[in-house]
């Protein structure tokens, strides 16, 4: 008695009843109202980063290319000029060192306004059958190169000058045939995206009949697969027993195969996988109970999710919500990479020849001058960089990592805002006293206000508290990325302890925040209070917790494999034109890359079921939260009845002695 005693203190003490509740409080006060500001205030800074950007940044860099004295191509007095020529495409080879592709957009240091003289390299030398691309013109890859070339080696090709500019021109005709796949199969990928959703609404709805079924051959299927695996690992060792090497034999190596032909490697393995099994079925029957609350629970989210329709289509508007947050991130980050005035230096292919050395390279120049009486031969004036003076381009550092702690903010809140809100919805299904008749008339919508209105900033607190792990896991990996050459071992191991810590940390933090945020939506309290109930609650009915979180995943997973799986042979089939006879109407296209829209389909799916089994997840966490409060709030009496459907009360051996829905049916 005593140790149980311990037990609760030590957790908590179990919830008490409250006449007055009835599902999600409805007359709360605002939470976290100090972290609210600040959240406010740093949209506010956000915003002001984002118009200072715009002021100062000039994107075009990115977009068009660039002539030797700075002016764009396509854009001004330039307007009718929309390509750039390369006078001498070979110098692309010699200029990768010089300036980067990232920062300058594909520059090459060739002279390029026409002039009037070959001999200071102001006209091209040669001219070669071009095509544009990127608004570059780019020669032919089967041109062949000229002759007798001053400066450039007799091996040197035209391909090699193109790989300063771009990988391969093949980039570009794949590019185009993409394109045209994409263009000849959309309406075909976006039928096997309604294939997706369908598939997906019906695993859901249809779970209420086939839940328990379907867990039960899953169990049956994993237990399977070990057997096979302790059969196939007797087989080996049977047959290497009298024949093969030992262990002692072939020593440490790092050639793992070598261990294949060692019979002590299946005697291992079937040591291992025999363990695992005889676990999991001692697990089976100890407990058979709380895997069927699990089933019960499963069942009764996907009537729940019937009832709300609505709430399936949520992730539509989260999804919305992210792509505004990384696209003004993105435009952010551009217009603020492009801020300053262009800069330009000294350049020149040799500068250790006689006639070069006297010439300070790599110093400021312009090149809107007349061109300079140096005899260094190819000397040019070349665009570097931007510059770094004035203020904001001295903090230009510092403001693209107030990008990067805003973009990781406002994703972390989208996602925070639509577990809270799910949350509120299926919680006003649990509490409902009648069954639908007491579910409010717009749940997902009133969730919705309610949550904007009272709790924006307890969703920014624990945003912040996650974003603040993600960011110290993007340093960690951009240190470990520094530091990956160096053979230090112990360095090694301590990076990756650290790694490992913060990766778990991340997950600590992902899933308190998840049933805190199911406490905010059901009782309204600040985020660190919910956040201690939530986790008291869980740690009071641990093994409930974990046999649900596993059957759970083991259930998604298999409903994810069938969505994608299914989509997957679906668009397969048909884009290899192994379904035949489906009409003129019907016709698959002729691509030129049929695994195109087949990865295309692929993916989709996966987004779309992802988004259906995400709200269903939802559902189930938020329902199994308000049936542990269910079970320590109330008694089963006339005036403590519990809101849990009789299949639960069944297989907790409970019952009401009024059942609400009997009750109704009494008075009508």
């Amino acid at each position: 008695m005593g140790g149980k005693q311990d037990g609760e203190e030590a957790y908590g003490k179990p919830a008490k009843y409250d006449p007055t509740f009835r599902g999600p409080i409805r007359n709360r006060s605002c939470t976290d109202i100090i972290c609210c500001v600040l959240f406010l205030v740093f949209i506010l800074g956000y915003i002001v980063v984002g118009v200072v950007a715009w002021v100062y940044g000039d994107p075009r860099q990115v977009l068009y290319p660039r002539n030797s004295t700075g002016a764009y191509c396509g854009v001004g007095a330039n307007k009718d000029k929309p390509y750039l020529l390369y006078f001498n495409i070979f110098s692309c080879v010699l200029a990768t060192n010089v300036i980067t592709v990232a920062e300058n957009g594909l520059q090459c240091p060739t002279t390029q306004p026409v002039t009037q003289s070959l001999q200071e390299e102001l006209c091209p030398g040669f001219l070669l059958p071009s095509t544009p691309a990127l608004g570059r013109c780019l020669p032919w890859v089967n041109s062949s190169t000229p002759p007798e070339l001053p400066g450039i080696p007799s091996n040197t090709t035209i391909s090699q000058g193109i790989s300063g500019v771009l990988d391969s021109l093949s980039a570009r005709d794949i590019t185009v045939k993409i394109f045209e796949d994409v263009a000849q199969s959309w309406h075909w990928i976006l039928v096997a995206l309604g294939v997706a959703l369908v598939l997906s609404l019906l695993f859901i709805l249809l779970l209420r009949l086939v839940a328990g079924p379907l867990v039960l051959v899953l169990i049956l299927g994993v237990l399977g697969v070990l057997a096979y695996g302790i059969y196939y690992c007797w087989e080996e060792y049977r047959v290497l027993r009298d024949k093969s090497a030992r262990i002692n034999e072939v020593g440490i190596t790092t050639n793992l195969g070598a261990y294949r032909n060692v019979q002590e490697t299946w005697l291992a393995a079937l040591i291992v996988l025999a363990v695992l099994e005889g676990i999991l079925l001692l697990l089976l029957i100890f407990l058979r109970q709380r895997i069927r609350i699990a089933i019960a629970l499963l069942k009764e989210a996907s009537k729940a999710v019937g009832q709300m329709m609505s709430t399936l289509f949520y992730p539509l508007v989260t999804f919305v919500l992210l792509l505004i947050c990384i696209v003004y991130w993105a435009m952010t980050a551009l217009y603020l990479a492009t801020s300053g005035q262009p800069q330009y230096v000294l350049w020149a292919p040799n500068a250790s020849l006689p006639n070069c050395e006297k010439v300070q390279m790599n110093t400021s120049c312009n090149p809107m001058a007349q061109p300079m009486n140096y005899s260094c031969p190819g000397l040019k004036c070349v665009f570097q960089s931007y510059s770094s003076t004035g203020l904001v381009q001295r903090s230009l550092f510092n403001l693209q990592i107030y990008g990067v702690l805003g973009l990781f903010w406002t994703i972390n809140w989208v996602l925070a805002l639509g577990q809270c809100v799910l949350a509120g919805a299926f919680a006003s299904f649990y509490w409902a006293f009648y069954k639908p008749q007491d579910i409010p008339t717009f749940p997902l919508s009133s969730a919705f206000i309610r949550t904007l209105r009272y709790h924006t900033g307890s969703l920014a607190f624990g945003a912040l508290i996650l974003t603040l792990v993600q960011i110290a896991r993007v340093i960690l990996e951009y240190i470990d990325s520094k530091l990956r050459g160096a053979q230090n071992p112990v360095a090694r191991c301590i990076m990756c302890c650290f790694k490992c810590c913060l990766w778990c940390l991340e997950k600590f933090i992902k899933f308190l925040n998840r049933n805190a945020y199911i406490m905010i939506a059901i009782y309204g309290k600040n985020f660190c209070v919910s956040a201690k109930n939530a986790f008291m609650l869980l740690m009071r009915n641990i093994v409930r917790v974990v046999v649900l979180d596993k059957v759970t995943d083991l259930l998604l997973l298999f409903g994810k494999l069938l969505v994608v799986g299914g989509v997957g042979v679906l668009s397969f089939f048909f884009f290899t034109g192994r379904i035949q006879g489906l009409g003129r109407d019907f016709e698959n296209p002729s691509l030129n890359y049929y695994w195109l829209p087949i990865m295309i389909s692929i993916l989709g799916a996966y987004v779309i079921a992802s988004g259906f089994f995400s709200v269903f997840g939802m559902c189930v966490d938020t329902l199994f939260l308000c049936f542990l409060e269910d079970l320590e709030r109330n008694a089963g009496s006339l005036d403590r009845p519990y809101y849990m459907p009789k299949s639960l009360l069944k297989i907790l051996g409970k019952k009401n002695e009024a059942y609400p829905g009997d009750k109704k049916k009494k008075k009508k």
